[in-house]
């Protein structure tokens, strides 16, 4: 008796696991998310700069939302620590930038706003490279840097939901969540070399 049941179940579990494999491979169903290329802490005229590459892939929610005219709001953030042993570490620098995502329907075209000023874009992959893209972001003067102190610095890239319209903000399920988070410490070498 058992014999004969076990052989069924297996291939009735074979069969979903076959099922779950077609979905995932459908070319209808895609992964979102923020992939990491890059993230590092360099010396740049007196200073200490971050580098920052990613590659983002939206749900199929966020950019039908984006194409129904919804701004979406990336917000970018690194705070510099200086490790103590005997109290919590303390904050030495914080710098953040908040990307502007839309698209406007008349023109078809996708815009890019970072503080007052706006860029647009004829394609959607064309406006992701641009907000998921940091160069010679200045996150601390050297001035602020103790050569014999230990420092790090935390990273977060991440969608801003608190700024979509109210309504929107009710029931948001994991296809509107979208972030990283790293942390970098800075070696010897590149305190030394920030401090020159």
């Amino acid at each position: 008796m058992r014999r004969a049941i076990l052989p069924h179940w297996l291939s009735r579990l074979a069969r979903l696991a076959a099922l779950w494999l077609c979905m995932l491979c459908a070319p209808g169903v895609r992964a979102q998310g923020v992939e990491l290329h890059a993230l590092e802490l360099v010396q740049a005229e007196g200073a200490l700069t971050l580098e920052f590459s990613a590659r983002l892939t939206l749900s199929r929610a966020l950019e039908d939302a984006l194409r129904r005219g919804v701004p979406m709001y990336f917000e970018t953030e690194a705070t510099l620590y200086r490790s103590r042993w005997y109290w919590r570490d303390e904050r030495v620098a914080r710098v953040s930038r908040s990307y502007r995502l839309s698209y406007q329907p008349l023109t078809a075209n996708w815009r890019v706003g970072l503080g007052g000023l706006a860029q647009s874009y004829a394609s959607l992959s064309e406006a992701l490279a641009v907000i998921s893209r940091v160069g010679d972001w200045r996150v601390a003067d050297a001035a602020q840097i103790e050569p014999d102190q230990r420092y790090y610095v935390e990273f977060s890239y991440r969608l801003d939901n608190s700024q979509l319209p109210r309504p929107m903000q009710i029931g948001l399920g994991s296809d509107w969540s979208l972030g990283i988070e790293r942390t970098l410490r800075l070696g010897e070498k590149a305190v030394e070399a920030a401090r020159r």
